[in-house]
């Protein structure tokens, strides 16, 4: 970990997060946060939503569409990858696995675009790792609501994050 410190900031640094993928917790996690529903259906901010937390290309006019265990399979494989290639490229620091995870995670739920222009990004990237941990609980709302589920995700997520903080 000594040496992985030393490269914070390095090319070298960011290859070692571009090379991470989620593990299996971290799956497991995303999906017990999300929850699989096979159907499609309104998320508690209106987004019509199915499988894992998938979004992209349902609509409104697919309510009630029922999709199959192995497509909602396989969407979440693609949307975690998109995901991943994001905490990859964005985070500039040695993280841990389970940092890597909790990063996925919340960039699984709140957007690539969000991670990129976040304080947490920012902290972490320039060494802050516990400051970083911290901006987590601040994403707890959706359409300006606060939501009992994100408030849950998020103290998960800081939890895991910052076990990894020297």
């Amino acid at each position: 970990m000594a040496i992985l410190r030393s490269l914070a900031g390095s090319p070298l640094a960011r290859r070692v997060a571009a090379t991470l993928a989620i593990s299996a917790a971290g799956l497991a996690a995303i999906t017990h946060d999300e929850g699989k529903v096979s159907k499609v259906y309104l998320d508690p901010v209106g987004i019509p939503t199915v499988c894992v937390g998938h979004t992209s290309s349902v609509t409104s006019a697919d309510l009630g569409k029922p999709y199959s265990d192995a497509v909602c399979q396989s969407l979440l494989r693609q949307d975690t990858a998109v995901a991943q290639r994001a905490v990859g490229k964005l985070v500039q620091v040695p993280v841990t696995q389970d940092q890597f995870d909790a990063l996925v995670s919340f960039t699984f739920n709140v957007g690539a675009g969000n991670l990129k222009s976040s304080t947490l990004l920012k902290k972490l990237n320039a060494g802050d790792c516990r400051g970083a941990a911290s901006e987590f609980p601040k994403w707890n709302k959706a359409k300006g609501r606060v939501l009992p589920g994100l408030v849950t995700r998020r103290n998960r997520e800081r939890l895991v994050f910052e076990a990894g903080c020297p």
